[in-house]
């Protein structure tokens, strides 16, 4: 199970269940998830590190369309998305998703219709600036996930994924190997700087 700083409140956890998901989303805005792609987690630091190796993963950028960008200060993550035909493990777990989708689409009532992922890599000391996941133009991002491949992480380690909440409290996650996480994409949210490489997947069910 994650470990978090005393100071920070704990987000629920629940099974994979897309009821008790969404009722937690619904309670509180985020929480954690057990159990959802251990049968996965080693095929997928697997395929991540080779890609990494191979040069495959390109540097993120930033904004929509023609303005996007390059900006390390904002975001020094490296991206790909598991439908590029290199990530085999990758659209394994995109088919688990998209089963999760589909049931969030009924326990939450949401027009979910469609799912978006990639594989990321922080290295050291990159993190990724306070934002929300929905666009301030575009409500299509409805929810969003994330879950983690990085074995034998302590605190220490820092790259936390920190969600600020409404009420101005905020709440930690470790991104402990097998580790994944589900809140509103509406929510505010950064990835905390870190003392190794980072490497998590990052997804969105999203309205048409």
């Amino acid at each position: 199970m994650p470990r978090y700083d005393t100071d920070v409140p704990r987000l629920p956890t629940v099974n994979a269940d897309p009821d008790a998901i969404a009722d937690a989303l619904c309670n509180g805005g985020a929480c954690l998830i057990d159990g959802l792609f251990d049968d996965l987690a080693n095929a997928l630091v697997s395929e991540a590190l080779s890609l990494q190796q191979r040069d495959a993963l390109q540097s993120a950028r930033i904004g929509r369309g023609t303005s996007r960008h390059g900006d390390t200060a904002v975001r020094g993550d490296s991206t790909l998305w598991l439908d590029d035909p290199a990530c085999i493990a990758g659209q394994r777990l995109l088919q688990r998703l998209d089963a999760l989708a589909g049931g969030l689409r009924e326990s939450l009532r949401l027009p979910i219709r469609s799912l978006e992922a990639h594989y990321a890599r922080y290295p050291v000391g990159a993190g990724y600036a306070r934002h929300r996941d929905r666009f301030r133009d575009s409500g299509s991002r409805l929810v969003s996930w994330v879950g983690y491949l990085n074995r034998d992480w302590h605190a220490g380690d820092g790259g936390e994924l920190r969600i600020h909440f409404d009420d101005g409290s905020h709440g930690d996650v470790l991104p402990m190997f097998g580790t994944s996480a589900c809140f509103l994409s509406e929510l505010e949210h950064e990835v905390l700087p870190a003392r190794r490489d980072r490497y998590s997947i990052a997804a969105w069910f999203r309205r048409d």
